[in-house]
């Protein structure tokens, strides 16, 4: 994946910016959006000067819908972008018990649709090029229903099979699609989110550069789904080949028996107590 122009979003910090550094290093012009301009432009320089590439800064905040639409526009109509990193994101919430709606609107709007609505924006034109990678940043919470408040997991849960229903569609046309799965990774979306890392056991945080490299080294070697903490690729294997024989029993005509069973029992029971009911009737 070099000699391409990539959009990255969140990019100001982060996995973002270590992806623009590394894309940068690979021979990739550069075109960078994330909501903190003075950021950008001092990424972008330091870019610029260690690497040469052309580096193009476009502050917009994707979970307006101004902003996220100036960015549709864009990946519709520039043909020099080929590459999409969607990394913006945001964590937290809460619990649902106590969670303000509003902020969990905000998270679905920025983790889900900005998301949905820039591979659609992009992916007609990749399509028709035959050509062009999209990199959507997930979570190992996908996995993980509730091991976290509600909210972020559910998101990144839809990004991953999201990312997975057009990687089939779209590598017909020569597009290709991959998910990352980053596990704990220190940037500073925990902080944003009112949480620290510091309690938790060092073996467990990665560092972002390790993160993003281990990413890329997936996306040479044309890994759909990326994880980079997970030591043995075949157990991601056994996860999918379980799921796959779920298939073909996901869908009949009639219920399973064991439903099946209890119906049968809750009609004899409401049949019996009918029958006693009239037998002490007087008319």
């Amino acid at each position: 994946m070099t000699g391409m122009t990539w959009l990255v979003t969140g990019a100001s910090s982060g996995i973002g910016a270590t992806y623009a550094d590394r894309l940068a290093r690979r021979g990739n012009d550069l075109v960078l959006v994330a909501r903190d301009r003075e950021r950008l432009n001092g990424l972008a320089q330091r870019l610029r000067k260690a690497t040469g590439v052309a580096v193009e800064v476009v502050p917009a905040d994707l979970g307006t819908a101004d902003g996220l639409l100036r960015i549709e526009q864009r990946l519709r109509s520039d043909g020099k972008i080929t590459g999409l990193v969607n990394n913006a994101g945001v964590a937290g919430g809460g619990p649902i018990i106590s969670a303000n709606a509003d902020v969990l609107e905000s998270m679905i709007k920025l983790n889900v649709i900005a998301p949905t609505r820039l591979v659609a924006a992009i992916a007609p034109r990749l399509s028709a090029a035959r050509s062009g990678a999209i990199v959507n940043i997930a979570s190992v919470t996908a996995l993980m229903p509730g091991a976290l408040a509600p909210t972020y997991p559910a998101t990144k849960a839809y990004l991953l099979y999201f990312s997975e229903a057009i990687a089939k569609e779209l590598s017909a046309y020569g597009v290709f699609v991959q998910a990352v799965l980053p596990g704990i990774t220190r940037t500073e979306i925990w902080e944003k989110a009112g949480q620290s890392l510091d309690s938790l056991p060092p073996e467990t945080v990665m560092e972002v550069d390790v993160l993003v490299d281990a990413a890329l080294a997936g996306l040479d070697s044309r890994e759909h789904i990326t994880i980079p903490s997970l030591p043995d690729a075949a157990d991601w294997e056994v996860f999918l080949a379980a799921r796959q024989r779920l298939q073909p029993n996901l869908s009949h005509r009639d219920a399973a028996q064991r439903y099946q069973v209890m119906s049968d029992t809750v009609a004899l029971q409401s049949s019996s107590a009918a029958t006693r009911a009239s037998a002490g009737t007087i008319y």
